[in-house]
């Protein structure tokens, strides 16, 4: 699987949209072209250490594409807000509009003013439920549950106890995670307890949680975070506080596998005290977006099929989506300069 570096696929994605203006795309005159317009970009969240790098790459792209927007805003997992913000945009004269709804159930409303109003609306690493969308940008989140399910399950070598911190399940991703996890576990290994808690993405809630989990279950043999950016500091700090942070390769160590692909993750795998994480494309998702806002705004249309950034359009019910890559990290990866969390700038 080809992943291209933040630094190249930001030069090579986002000029692809005027250098190769025919790709994937249907045109009314066959050429497509630059259309006009300010973009509105909504920020789901600042409470994660992944859509925090989420913002970075999105400003370094509006930066390096001059691309015409309003002021950023940011929803804080708040659908209301969310709501306000983009009649916001709409009333400043957005043209297009990118979002990325926590609560994908409850954006339909927001999503078909704007298209009553005739503006695409983009939603990044979510697929709402209802709601005209011009393209969701977003990894394959089901194949997160199944990677994650699968390398636990070989690890384990098909017995033991396992924790799983699910995500909002009003959040399709959070779903797809849960179900695709649930259902692979129920297939392949049935001898393998799954304790299902529930955490609404919420850090707090899953290390209480875990604690009292860790209470009842002292043989806890592994754990699967949906969400590392949120996931991951309360639940190595309760590990070291309850001594069961245990370095991979020794007796007692807890076989932890996540989502997202953070740098503290990398960090995390180096140092032994995860295991494995599913590494959600920030950079991509930032560059990406900003790429079908311009098709939008050149009126293209977007059909389904193998993309030019090494990804695969699907339609959808209510619209059409570009499923990114999300490879695996191990310690035998972790290093790979490819991975974007390699590259990201840290402050």
């Amino acid at each position: 699987m080809r992943f291209r570096t933040p630094t190249v696929a930001l030069a090579v994605t986002l000029l692809a949209v005027t250098a190769l203006s025919a790709c994937n795309r249907d045109s009314s005159d066959g050429a497509g072209g630059e259309g006009g317009g300010k973009v509105g970009i909504d920020l789901p969240r600042s409470d994660s250490d992944f859509w925090n790098s989420y913002q970075q790459y999105m400003e370094k792209g509006v930066k390096a594409e001059k691309i015409d927007h309003l002021p950023l805003t940011n929803s804080q997992n708040d659908i209301g807000k969310l709501a306000a913000n983009v009649q916001t945009f709409r009333s400043q004269g957005a043209k297009a509009v990118i979002m990325a709804p926590q609560d994908t159930g409850a954006v339909a409303e927001t999503l078909n003013n704007l298209a009553a109003k005739d503006i695409p609306a983009i939603s990044v690493d979510t697929r709402p439920d209802e709601g005209d969308v011009y393209m969701v940008v977003r990894a394959d989140n089901r194949a997160y549950g199944e990677q994650a399910c699968k390398y636990l399950g070989e690890q384990l070598k098909g017995k033991g106890k396992v924790v799983e911190f699910q995500g909002d399940l009003a959040s399709i991703n959070g779903r797809d995670r849960s179900e695709a996890f649930k259902e692979c576990m129920d297939e392949n290994y049935p001898d393998i307890k799954v304790f299902e808690l529930a955490t609404e993405w919420k850090g707090e809630v899953a290390s209480a949680k875990l604690q009292s989990t860790l209470a009842a279950n002292p043989d806890i043999d592994g754990i699967y975070m949906q969400a590392g950016g949120v996931f991951l500091e309360p639940t190595l700090a309760l590990l070291e506080q309850k001594k069961r942070l245990v370095p991979a390769g020794e007796k007692g160590h807890i076989t932890i596998i996540s989502n997202d692909g953070i740098p503290q993750e990398l960090d995390a795998i180096r140092e032994g005290k995860i295991d494995a994480t599913v590494s959600q494309p920030a950079d991509l998702y930032a560059n990406i977006a900003l790429y079908w806002a311009k098709k939008a705004l050149a009126g293209d249309k977007p059909k389904e099929g193998p993309t030019d950034h090494d990804s695969t359009v699907i339609k959808i019910p209510n619209g059409y989506e570009d499923q990114l890559p999300a490879p695996l990290v191990t310690k035998e990866n972790v290093d790979d300069p490819k991975l974007w969390a390699n590259q990201l700038d840290k402050k």
